[in-house]
């Protein structure tokens, strides 16, 4: 797999923007760099049916609110030197898996060579319950290498 191949997983955090900023230092004047940038949200809470919304909504709501940073991450990588074609930004659910198992899964299918998220972008609680994604992707990844950027 070609390291030059990057997905870089990105929340509305500031890690999530180190995260971006670090790789456009490195990318920036690269030739033949593709860069992927991903949102990874959850599914829905158990209630959230209970009033009244529908998947579709809440999948709208997800994307509407991820566009904006998905969009800064974008410009910055430009400013950095990427070139537009060379970027892509993605915003999926994780149905049935989890965030750090959904970026697994697109970085196999899709024979990306590197993965870059940010040290934490979730909060302690959640990280108590759930693990942290950054620990499960050093963990579980093969084949690839993963940057924890802080």
């Amino acid at each position: 797999m070609d390291w030059k191949r990057i997905i870089i997983a990105i929340d509305n955090s500031p890690v999530s923007v180190n995260a971006v900023k670090y790789v456009a230092s490195i990318a920036g004047n690269l030739s033949g760099v593709n860069i992927c940038l991903l949102h990874i949200y959850p599914v829905p809470p158990p209630d959230y049916y209970r009033q009244g919304d529908t998947l579709q909504h809440y999948r709208q709501r997800q994307e509407e609110a991820a566009a904006s940073y998905l969009a800064e991450a974008t410009d910055k990588l430009q400013q950095a030197g990427v070139p537009a074609e060379a970027i892509d930004s993605r915003c999926l659910m994780a149905e049935d898996t989890t965030i750090s198992q959904a970026i697994l899964r697109l970085q196999q299918e899709e024979r990306y060579g590197t993965i870059v998220v940010g040290k934490r972008g979730i909060s302690k609680s959640e990280e108590f319950l759930f693990g942290s994604i950054s620990s499960a992707l050093i963990h579980h990844a093969k084949d690839t290498a993963v940057w924890v950027v802080g």
